[in-house]
């Protein structure tokens, strides 16, 4: 089975919100992207995380490769092209500075006055600092960037092999699968790459049931990221059973967010979903909404069905107020995404994981627009 590069059935870009980089690089400074907002001003208390920082350089990353008309400041100021540059290398230097070579993970937590608060972060953050390297091997506009990357990438790649969770196996593999696509040559990736679609692939197998195809008995959060990696991969290998396996888990989990009147219904993070129990509704997370889009995007290239454009599409007007509080979740002068959708309304702060939830959701949409239109490379 290959990926389908003609044919793709379009998307309708119209109904997208224009792309603002206004809050973006009001969170971003000389040393990365801050975490926290209060409302639309940066929060200097809670600092950085590599996690957003590796978020950033995928959007800084995927803004490079569209049109500049559609992202550029319209007025006098930023951002242009110098200081999305800029501000893609910073970054990229903040996840190299996050690297601690002796025990070769990467650090999460950081100070506003750049102090570590630890030695080694999650293995979340390992992994999905991985999918952003491979992005950027990808993708990047000029060789130093992505020269850093791949240095980076085969540095860091040995720790997960000892990893234990599959949800830090999923974001591995998307990174691998990126930096695969790229061109990237190292032999651990290649071996990683096949060893790790076939352990999620494993844990799927001897768990999913009829009525409960999942990886285990519970759901909390970035869920969609294990379909979608298991796709990519199993695409990748040539294994039909993989692609099939991910696309049953996808469609089953978009079924399960679907509200009474079809909007997407995110499971809350107050009490998750258990099975057997009730799904919680509230508080409902961008970065889940984020997730499907690009999951869904990632089933309409495999499979070429104009389906999957359209469940992307509804899971992305979640945040534009097709969600179980008809309110927006993104602020549409500041640029900024909303924290989180409550059972009493919105969270106005926009922090960064929310914030980049949104644009990355925005630029996997348009993303996918210039490919199905031949403006993109595969």
């Amino acid at each position: 089975m290959k990926e389908k590069t003609t044919d793709l059935p379009p998307l309708e870009v119209s109904q997208l919100p224009p792309i603002n980089l206004g809050h973006l690089f009001v969170l971003t400074d000389d040393t990365g992207i801050l975490q926290h907002a209060n409302r639309a001003t940066p929060d200097l208390h809670h600092g950085y995380c590599t996690d957003d920082n590796a978020r950033a350089l995928i959007a800084a990353v995927k803004l490079w490769a569209l049109p500049q008309e559609l992202w550029a400041a319209k007025e006098a100021g930023p951002p242009g092209r110098n200081e999305l540059l800029i501000a893609m290398q910073r970054y990229l230097a903040f996840l190299a500075y996050a690297y601690n070579r002796e025990p070769g993970r990467f650090r999460n937590f950081m100070e506003y006055d750049r102090s570590w608060l630890e030695e080694i972060g999650s293995e979340d953050s390992h992994a999905r600092t991985l999918w952003a390297l491979g992005v950027a091997y990808r993708l990047a506009p000029h060789e130093d960037v992505r020269e850093l990357a791949d240095h980076l990438m085969h540095d860091a790649l040995s720790a997960v092999v000892g990893f234990q969770h599959f949800r830090p196996w999923a974001y591995a593999l998307l990174g691998l699968d990126e930096y695969l696509r790229g061109g990237g040559e190292d032999g651990l990736a290649d071996r990683l790459h096949k060893q790790l679609a076939e352990r999620l692939y494993k844990v799927w197998k001897e768990n999913a049931e009829p009525d409960w195809p999942w990886w285990e008995d519970f759901l909390t959060w970035g869920n969609a990221k294990l379909p979608h990696a298991m796709m990519v991969t199993g695409l990748a290998l040539g294994r039909e059973e993989i692609v099939q396996g991910a696309l049953t888990a996808l469609r089953w989990l978009l079924d399960l967010q679907t509200g009474r009147s079809g909007q997407l219904s995110i499971i809350g993070n107050r009490g998750w979903y258990f099975r057997g129990h009730e799904k919680a509704q509230f508080d409902q997370q961008p970065i889940e909404a984020k997730a499907l889009v690009q999951a869904c995007i990632a089933a309409a290239r495999t499979t070429g069905e104009a389906f999957w454009v359209s469940q992307a599409m509804r899971c992305f007007r979640w945040f534009t107020g097709e969600n179980d509080r008809g309110l927006p979740v993104y602020n549409s002068q500041t640029g900024g995404g909303y924290d989180g959708l409550g059972s009493e309304g919105i969270n106005a702060n926009q922090g960064a994981e929310s914030t980049l939830a949104y644009l990355l959701s925005l630029l996997e949409l348009h993303h996918y627009d210039h490919l199905q239109r031949g403006l993109l490379p595969k």
